[in-house]
Parts: C-alpha cells; sequence; structure tokens
C-alpha cells in the first residue's frame, strides 16, 4: 500500500517557511517580526502535529527574505525555529535561528523605574542566558526571563 502524504498548507513560490515555531508562540512571532504591517500574502498554521514538538506552528510568507539579525529576534520565543528559502518551489537554502548577544527595541523591561520605561529611550538588553534566554537590562541591569518577557 501507498504511503499517502498531504500537505496541511499550500506550497508558496518564492520567499520564507518559518517551521518549528511553539504553537503557543505563532502570534508572538507575527509580532517580534511585524508580519502584521507587511503587505506580502501570508499563510499560518498551528496546532499542526510534529514528531519532534508534538504540536507546532508554521508561517509561509510570500515574496519576503529576511536577514539574518532580522530572524534571529525570534530565537527569543521560538529557539528551535527553521527557516527555509523558497525560490520557484524549491527549498534553495536552510537556516536555524541563533539567539542574538544583544536584543533592542523587541521586549520590555520588566523593572517600572527602568529610564526605558519612564522616557523615549529603546529598550536594550545583553543576553546572559541564551538556553533559557535570559536578558540584563543594559540601563538597570534587571534581569528578564522568557516567563516574563512582554512584546513592545
Amino acid at each position: 500500500m501507498k504511503d499517502i502524504k498531504q500537505l496541511s498548507v499550500n506550497a508558496i513560490h518564492n520567499g520564507t517557511v518559518i517551521d518549528h515555531i511553539p504553537a503557543q508562540n505563532l502570534f508572538k512571532v507575527i509580532t517580534i517580526l511585524g508580519l502584521d504591517k507587511i503587505n506580502s500574502k501570508i499563510t499560518f498554521g498551528t496546532n499542526l502535529e510534529s514528531l519532534r514538538m508534538g504540536r507546532k506552528a508554521i508561517i509561509k510568507i510570500e515574496d519576503k527574505f529576511f536577514e539574518k539579525d532580522e530572524i534571529n529576534r525570534i530565537a527569543l520565543v521560538a529557539p528551535l525555529a527553521k527557516l527555509n528559502i523558497i525560490r520557484e518551489y524549491e527549498v534553495v537554502e536552510k537556516m536555524l535561528v541563533e539567539v542574538p548577544d544583544e536584543i533592542s527595541g523587541i521586549v520590555k523591561c520588566m523593572n517600572p523605574k527602568c529610564v526605558t520605561n519612564n522616557e523615549k529611550v529603546t529598550p536594550r538588553f545583553r543576553v546572559v542566558d541564551k538556553k533559557s534566554v535570559t536578558l540584563k537590562c543594559h540601563y538597570c541591569e534587571k534581569i528578564t526571563d522568557q516567563e516574563h518577557m512582554e512584546y513592545l
């Protein structure tokens, strides 16, 4: 008997596919990448079956190609995400996301007295633990873990 495979999400002609996003973090990835503000055709699916993750989410963006530092921003919420660059319906490049050394303008400092919460200063953090994604504020040195991150 022949094994029948069926795609849950249609293929794209040219663009980027972001795969292996934790299902509960799909909309955080959309926010971090600003996908709600671009005009490209975007398809996303969530709670898709995954052997490795149980449930995962996937985003397909037509005619959009990200810079490496741009895409690494999603490592805060999807450290195991994989990118496939698609040209003419074929995968031409695969990339893994990498937690950057510094984060700027993505996450809010959780210290209410921090200058970034009281003046027009862009929040900036140093990543102190890439595995658990723990950040240290550049201005007040308050530590923020992944559980308490609030995205701008």
